[in-house]
């Protein structure tokens, strides 16, 4: 029984995959199509070596594309890694140097900026592109983001091993100087930051995946409009 993030969203997924996890303008996507989507990038990710403890840069304005990319890589035990769009290049060379980023998912109007520093990171191996009408050049090698998802497969990747103490990481530092990785265990940024479990906030947490299965079942939920960039982990 763990409070593993990518076991929790799956038991939730199970109970109810036919009601709406997310709408973002005109897509609306079920907890079923939301976890395929996922599993796909998590598939490709894999693909091109991304497994356990690794870190994957998400440099994106707010979409299903976010939220897909932080489970994919909860789902491969790998960590999601928040990239705040507006850095410049000696802000994104030091957050990918200091992050040791193997992969990176990013709209397409960044690449310039991507592709100025990523040759110097040693660590950077693959890139994903979002279209979003940009027509700057994308990061040579880079995969389009459909294109990524239509060539892997939809099924679960295989869940062995994940734990309460894998890590969530948030890169943070705006006022303070350079940014800096702060280290959160799964267990502790669900109860702390995301109610576990309960949307009140009063700390009546959830036991587990299937306990916070049933409580959605049942229609206890929260409904939230996401009005700040995710990247900022708000």
């Amino acid at each position: 029984m763990t409070f593993n993030l990518a076991d929790l969203f799956e038991a939730v997924v199970d109970a109810i995959p036919e009601r709406t996890a997310v709408v973002v303008g005109d897509r609306r996507l079920t907890y079923r199509e939301l976890e395929e989507r996922a599993n796909r990038l998590a598939g490709h990710l894999a693909a091109a070596g991304v497994g356990r403890d690794d870190h994957v840069g998400l440099q994106l304005m707010n979409g299903t594309e976010y939220l897909e990319g932080a489970m994919a890589a909860f789902k491969l035990r790998a960590v999601p890694v928040n990239v705040n769009y507006r850095y410049v290049e000696g802000e994104l060379k030091h957050l990918f140097d200091d992050a040791q980023l193997v992969a990176l998912i990013h709209h397409r109007r960044f690449a310039p900026r991507v592709a100025s520093v990523a040759p110097a990171v040693s660590s950077l191996r693959a890139f994903v592109h979002v279209e979003d009408g940009s027509d700057d050049a994308p990061v040579e090698g880079s995969v389009e983001y459909e294109t990524a998802l239509a060539g892997a497969p939809g099924d679960r990747p295989p869940g062995r091993g994940r734990s309460s103490d894998d890590r969530y990481i948030v890169y943070t530092g705006g006022t303070t100087g350079l940014p800096k990785g702060v280290v959160w265990r799964h267990e502790d940024i669900f109860k702390a930051a995301m109610g576990g479990g309960d949307p009140t906030q009063q700390r009546n947490y959830a036991t587990g995946p299937e306990d916070l299965a049933a409580r959605v079942a049942a229609g206890q939920g929260l409904v939230s409009l996401a009005t700040p960039p995710l990247m900022h982990s708000s």
